[in-house]
């Protein structure tokens, strides 16, 4: 089988990017031939396979005249085009293309008569934010059923009018003509709340189905100690909750918390720690590469995803379990379909920092439920994680939709 594979960014920017290329790998691992559409970027991965690339969109500093190339884009069609008729697949697996590829890359698939597979990493079909927040950082659902002018009011898009009114127009643009409802043939959703929200939105239930991402699992097949820090990693945004973790960590009389990452309440939290004289129990450590941040995760009593947002199915969260370390999550989204209570980690109400600092208090305080999580989050993540079940139900996924689409015509 010969498998198009199409997302915006060709580097690892996130759990979009990392699935993209792990999917790919997977394939390439089991015979499937395989080629890449993105944009063009200097941090490109190469592959050894055939890549396509359009010119790159910055929808930060790119010109507003091009402003509605994010909507649809002819030289994006013809791209799309050339690389069909060149690489000849079988079926197209598309993921995060909105905005800078564009919607005309479907219409081009679509006239090549192939079947296309999109997999939702985030919710922009139902919200033009992404997120399902609006600009103060507040879960919004006001654009429920196309009710696109609610971004615009609210300046939901990086409190940018200019960039919520395209937003809005794209969100309409996409609705009327039928992209995700007649357009794309089958959607995976990785958590079973996106599936919820997408079908909500007006989707059909039989062309959705939910799929937990995968993992390598000989990846995370690592020793464990335990040096007594609970951590936290990921973007310092205020959406990844990380001003409720802290203030539910000052409420603690011991324990010793590591952030790793960075991101726009870096500064907030740095006064939060001065201010609360909490620089012996809090500790920054920055960045981290992928091969820094196992050795912390397996290194910590446990992981805590304070998420206040519309988690879909972290990455953070399937890592941690594969390593073998307990999770402390936010009760929201994707995230408890992850964590489950009592066995793996424990769940709290994702607004309760008070609940958030008492399930911290108990696992910094008890070696043996710690120890008991950790082994069961280990069991859990490779009965449930491994590629070998999510190849199965990849493969299902094609096949059906080849065969539908041969028998259609």
């Amino acid at each position: 089988m010969k498998i198009l594979f199409v997302n915006k960014f060709h580097y690892l920017k996130g759990g979009s990017e990392k699935y993209y290329f792990e999917l790919a790998k997977l394939m390439k691992e089991k015979g499937h031939e395989v080629a890449f559409f993105s944009m063009k970027n200097e941090k490109n991965i190469k592959t050894e396979c055939k890549e396509y690339f359009v010119d790159e969109i910055d929808l930060n500093t790119g010109s507003k005249l091009k402003a509605l190339d994010v909507i649809s884009s002819k030289t994006n069609y013809k791209k799309m085009i050339e690389a069909l008729e060149d690489f000849k697949p079988d079926i197209v697996h598309i993921n995060n293309f909105q905005r800078q590829l564009s919607a005309s890359i479907i219409k081009a698939i679509k006239n090549k008569n192939l079947p296309i597979i999109f997999t939702s990493h985030d919710v922009q079909a139902i919200c033009p934010a992404i997120t399902m927040m609006d600009n103060n950082k507040n879960i919004c659902e006001k654009c429920m059923g196309g009710k696109y002018l609610n971004c615009i009011k609210k300046k939901c898009n990086k409190g940018s009018l200019l960039k919520s009114i395209i937003g809005a127009i794209e969100g309409y643009y996409y609705r009327i003509n039928k992209i995700y409802k007649k357009q794309i043939d089958y959607i995976i959703a990785p958590s079973e709340f996106y599936k919820k929200k997408l079908i909500e939105d007006g989707l059909p239930e039989n062309k959705i189905e939910a799929i937990h991402n995968f993992l390598e699992l000989e990846e995370y097949d690592i020793e464990v100690i335990d040096q007594g820090y609970a951590l936290y990693f990921g973007r310092l945004s205020k959406e990844k909750g990380i001003l409720n973790l802290i203030d539910a960590f000052s409420k603690l009389d011991n324990g010793i918390l590591y952030i790793a990452g960075d991101g726009p309440e870096k500064e907030n939290i740095e006064n939060f720690i001065k201010e609360n004289n909490l620089e012996n129990r809090i500790k920054l450590l920055g960045f981290l590469n992928s091969s820094e941040m196992k050795d912390t995760i397996r290194k910590c009593k446990f992981v805590v995803v304070p998420s206040i947002w519309y988690e879909n199915c972290p990455y953070s969260v399937m890592e941690t379990l594969a390593i073998g370390k307990p999770v402390v999550g936010a009760n929201i989204a994707g995230i408890p379909e992850l964590v489950k209570n009592n066995r793996n980690g424990f769940i709290y109400k994702y607004d309760d920092v008070l609940e958030l600092s008492e399930k911290m208090k108990i696992l910094f305080s008890d070696e043996k439920l710690v120890k008991e999580f950790g082994k069961n989050a280990k069991e859990d993540a490779t009965n449930l994680y491994g590629k070998e079940k999510y190849y199965s139900n990849i493969l299902r996924i094609y096949k059906k939709e080849i065969e539908r689409k041969n028998k259609n015509g």
